[in-house]
């Protein structure tokens, strides 16, 4: 396979996407990035800590900014951190020069797999309900990816294999 663009997976916290990016990139043996990962390489702080102590606001600004320096490069898988998507920027790039999937999951998938975590912290105060109307406000985004995948009904080499025929397709 030919990877002109990055595979960059969008989705909610808890979609999928470390898990699938990693297995597709084994596939297809391309390297596989992980954004949060990369910000906490970079910071030496996890992602809560950086929330706890600096503030959403600066983790935002330095998500775009370690974000669209990983996009400059060609022939990855990258899986964005849950609100990555939801910046213009981020977007922007993405939709223009790359090629997006959107892990999809019921809701109540989700929320199960949100509120089992100890490491979201977007999550640590949020209800059921909360969290829900944040994955329904989200998820008016994520659609914007170049294509969506219901995943619920399907198993991890299923997802990827769907992922490489869509690439294979486009």
């Amino acid at each position: 396979m030919n990877l002109n663009k990055n595979i960059v997976l969008v989705g909610m916290m808890g979609s999928g996407k470390s898990t699938i990016g990693y297995l597709l990139s084994k596939y297809l043996k391309l390297k596989f990035v992980d954004v949060d990962n990369t910000i906490e390489e970079e910071t030496g702080l996890t992602i809560n800590n950086i929330f706890q102590k600096k503030g959403e606001d600066y983790f935002r600004n330095l998500e775009e900014k370690i974000t669209l320096k990983i996009l400059k490069n060609s022939k990855k898988i990258i899986a964005l951190g849950g609100g990555s998507f939801l910046n213009k920027n981020i977007r922007k790039e993405i939709l223009n020069n790359h090629f997006s999937v959107w892990l999809s999951w019921r809701h109540s998938i989700i929320v199960k797999r949100i509120l089992k975590s100890k490491k979201r912290p977007i999550a640590f105060n949020s209800t059921e309900s909360d969290l829900k109307k944040l994955i329904t406000e989200r998820s008016n985004i994520y659609s914007k990816a170049n294509f969506k995948i219901n995943c619920e009904t399907l198993t991890k080499n299923m997802i990827v294999r769907q992922i490489i025929d869509l690439y294979e397709k486009n």
